[in-house]
């Protein structure tokens, strides 16, 4: 789950670490009585989850109230589109409005899980205001990281190591290794995957403030985070995948024309693979799991068939505590309910495979029945190339 920039802000500001005074404003009035109040010279920036906001026109500094409302009127209730939301963009519902800083030097910090060392790292780098990634690619020696040990959390001493390899002043030092300790301390109590300030500015009076502020949260640890779970913002996420996961179902919604119907994480991404290999592309990532009914099956195949984009579903099924048979049924129910055939290559082995392979040659759907994973290739192919 991710939040936006200003509750972000507002949780990192219960942290100790200091943000723009600013708030949050869903009409063009509110907007210049916000910028009114701060003093008139403001920063307007469009709320949604990507970045690229500055570069695609979604942020503005304004020199009055009147320059807010209009900005933030401009914005409000349009699809501002970023190099991060595809050619559709997300929804401006909201836009905050802040204080400009006084930036004398631009700083990244952030912390993410690395697979590497299974452990959470504090990367920094004294280039911020940039992706990092450009960072990364153009000049890898101003990335520095430091894994955090699980037990022991991240030491002060790890945080000034740091800070002094950012190239700061020695006053500064201190405030940004205290920083990296709230951060990490933020990051652990309510268990994100994510926590970014970037970029993390020293201004004109040598203080340390966080300009902006990117915080995403394990779904995994959504029950015992209650509280961050009112942060969630349906309307910024992809509608599918939102209704997915209320239904407890993995899905990831891409590109491709070929739905994906699977059990397991592993087969899932298998499957995909095999996808690609006849010069085809996954409409979907989509793991309906090993304890699911046939209404989860229907719920899931009738998302699958939800996205206009698929003309033909690939059902890869190895039946365990997942029957075949089940299966079957809830992808015979969700065509029926929407009236729908879709061309279906069916893949089912295990246990009551014979069973579920029945349904679906008697369902009269246009099913290629199919054993293995290369005749499933092969039955896609003939379907790309006929």
């Amino acid at each position: 789950m991710k939040a936006h920039e200003y509750q972000a802000k507002e949780l990192v500001a219960q942290y100790g670490i200091p943000v723009p005074r600013g708030a949050v404003a869903t009409t063009g009035d509110e907007a210049e009585k916000i910028a009114n109040d701060l003093g008139g010279n403001v920063v307007v920036k469009a709320q949604i989850h990507a970045g690229g906001r500055g570069n695609a026109g979604g942020i503005k500094v304004v020199a009055s109230g009147g320059e807010a409302k209009e900005f933030a009127s401009s914005i409000l209730g349009k699809n501002l589109v970023t190099h991060q939301t595809g050619p559709e963009g997300v929804l401006v519902q909201q836009v905050l409005v802040e204080e400009p800083a006084d930036i004398t030097k631009e700083l990244y910090v952030g912390i993410v899980i690395d697979g590497g060392t299974r452990s959470a790292v504090v990367i920094a780098s004294e280039a911020g205001g940039v992706e990092i990634e450009e960072v990364a690619s153009t000049d890898p020696s101003k990335i520095l990281r430091e894994p955090i040990d699980p037990i022991l959390g991240f030491q002060p001493f790890q945080g000034r190591r740091l800070a002094y390899a950012m190239n700061l002043a020695p006053e500064l030092i201190r405030p940004v290794s205290d920083l990296m300790v709230n951060l990490y301390r933020l990051f652990h109590e309510k268990d994100c995957t994510l926590a970014e300030i970037n970029p993390l500015v020293v201004t004109g009076e040598n203080k340390i403030l966080a300009v902006d502020a990117k915080l995403n949260f394990d779904d995994d640890a959504a029950f015992r985070q209650k509280e961050i779970q009112t942060l969630r913002d349906i309307t910024q996420e992809d509608e599918l995948e939102a209704e997915a996961a209320d239904a407890g179902i993995s899905y990831v919604r891409l590109d491709g024309d070929v739905g994906c119907l699977v059990n397991g994480a592993g087969l899932a991404m298998a499957t995909m693979d095999i996808i690609q290999t006849v010069g085809a592309s996954p409409a979907n990532f989509l793991d309906v799991g090993g304890g699911a009914d046939d209404d989860k099956v229907k719920l899931a195949f009738g998302i699958i068939l939800s996205d206009p984009k698929v003309n033909r579903v690939l059902v890869n099924i190895f039946g365990g505590i997942l029957r075949c048979d089940v299966v079957a049924r809830g992808v015979v129910a969700a065509c029926q309910e929407r009236g729908v055939s879709p061309t279906i290559v069916s893949r089912m082995l295990g246990t009551n495979a014979e069973e579920g392979r029945t349904i679906l040659k008697e369902s009269g759907l246009p099913v290629f029945q199919v054993e293995t994973l290369t005749e499933a290739a092969n039955a896609l192919k003939g379907e790309i190339t006929s």
